[in-house]
C-alpha cells in the first residue's frame, strides 16, 4: 500500500520541470525556450509552482524567474570556472566532507525543491555520494571516532526533501554520539517550499538534545511572502537558531536597496543574516557573477544603512582554507 502523500511532498513532486511550461505560466513568448532547452539538458530544471507564483508575469528580468531559467549563457565555457570549484568530490567517505575544524558536512541527497541556476554543487556527482545504510554507517562512524567534531551539518542537495523519518533516524543517531553539540541544517525549502515547515517537522528538531540551527537561503526579498513568514515565525517560536545565506547575483540582487530591504525582512521574520557569498566559479554560472570591487562597494553600501546584526558577513569560499574567506 503506498502512502498518502503530504501537502509538501505533494507540491515537490509536481514541480515545474519543462521550459515550456514555465514560460507558458508567466505569459512569456517562445524566445527564450529554445536555449533554456539546451541548458535544461545539462542541468535540468525544477521550480515549485509556489514559488513561481511570487514571480511577475511577463517580466522575463524578474529577479526570481532569472535564478530559475535556464538560458543560453550556461552553455559557455569561460575561462576560471570549473565544474568542481571547491574542491569537493574528492571526497575519502562517500556522503561526508570534512573541510573544516570542528564540523563535517553530510549530502543527505541530491534532491532539491529548486534547481537554482547558480548551485555550485551543479555537477556534483551525488550518485557517488548516496552510499546507501552501510555507507551511511561510516559516516557515522567517522564522526564517532572524531572526538573533535562538534558540529554536523545536514546538506545535500536539501536534506529537507528527505521524509521525517529519514531525517529523524539521522537525528537519533548523531545524538547517540556525545561529542557532537549542534546539528545544522542548511535549506532552501522553508523559503521555496514553505509547507514543509509543518508541526510534526518542529516537534522532530525540538523533542533532540542537539542545539538545532537552520541557515536558509534567500537571495531577494521578493522571495518572501506571507507564506514563507509563517513558516519561519513558526520556526523562530522555538529554540531553533535561524540565519540566513544569500550569494550576490548579477542583475537579481546587486544593488544596496535591495540588499538593505532583503536584511529588514529577514529580521522582521527571526532570522539572522548570516553571509553573503560572491559567486563560486561553477561552469555555467559565469552571467551571474559580480566583480569583486562592486561587491565591496555594496557591502559598504549596505553596512552604512544598517545596524552591525543586520550586514551579512561578505565572504568566498577558497579551496583547501581553514575557514571561509572573508572579504569585508
Amino acid at each position: 500500500m503506498s502512502q498518502v502523500k503530504t501537502a509538501w511532498q505533494t507540491a515537490l513532486i509536481n514541480a515545474v520541470t519543462q521550459p515550456d511550461e514555465l514560460l507558458r505560466l508567466l505569459d512569456l513568448g517562445p524566445s527564450w525556450l529554445d536555449g533554456a532547452r539546451h541548458a535544461a539538458t545539462l542541468f535540468p530544471l525544477k521550480v515549485p509552482h509556489g514559488f513561481i507564483r511570487r514571480m511577475q508575469k511577463g517580466n522575463i528580468h524578474d529577479p526570481l524567474l532569472r535564478q530559475v531559467l535556464p538560458i543560453g549563457a550556461e552553455l559557455l565555457e569561460i575561462p576560471g570556472f570549473t565544474t568542481d570549484p571547491l574542491q569537493e568530490t574528492d571526497n575519502a567517505i562517500p556522503g561526508l566532507l570534512h573541510k573544516y575544524q570542528g564540523r563535517v558536512l553530510l549530502t543527505l541527497t541530491g534532491t532539491c525543491a529548486i534547481h537554482c541556476r547558480f548551485c555550485f554543487r551543479r555537477h556534483f556527482p551525488y550518485s557517488k555520494n548516496n552510499p546507501g545504510t552501510e555507507g551511511w554507517k561510516a559516516a557515522l562512524n567517522y564522526i564517532a571516532n572524531d572526538p573533535t567534531i562538534t558540529e554536523v551539518i545536514l546538506s545535500g542537495g536539501d536534506p529537507l526533501s528527505l521524509s521525517d523519518a529519514i531525517l529523524d533516524r539521522f537525528i537519533q543517531s548523531l545524538s547517540a554520539i556525545s561529542h557532537v553539540k549542534r546539528l545544522r541544517f542548511h535549506s532552501r525549502l522553508p523559503i521555496v517550499l514553505p509547507e514543509r515547515i509543518t508541526p510534526d517537522l518542529i516537534q522532530l528538531l525540538t523533542k533532540s538534545r542537539l542545539s538545532i540551527v537552520f541557515v536558509v537561503h534567500c537571495n531577494h526579498p521578493q522571495e518572501i511572502d506571507a507564506s514563507v513568514k509563517s513558516a519561519m515565525q513558526n520556526l523562530s517560536a522555538t529554540n531553533i537558531t535561524l540565519l540566513n545565506q544569500s550569494v550576490l547575483l548579477k542583475g537579481i540582487n546587486d544593488h544596496a536597496d535591495i540588499l538593505t530591504e532583503l536584511s529588514e525582512s529577514l529580521f522582521d521574520m527571526g532570522v539572522l543574516p548570516y553571509y553573503l557569498h560572491v559567486l563560486d566559479k561553477v561552469q555555467g554560472t559565469a552571467h551571474f557573477d559580480t566583480p569583486l570591487d562592486t561587491a565591496h562597494l555594496l557591502h559598504a553600501q549596505i553596512a552604512a544603512r544598517l545596524p552591525g546584526y543586520l550586514v551579512p558577513r561578505l565572504v568566498r569560499e577558497d579551496p583547501g582554507a581553514p575557514a571561509k574567506t572573508l572579504l569585508r
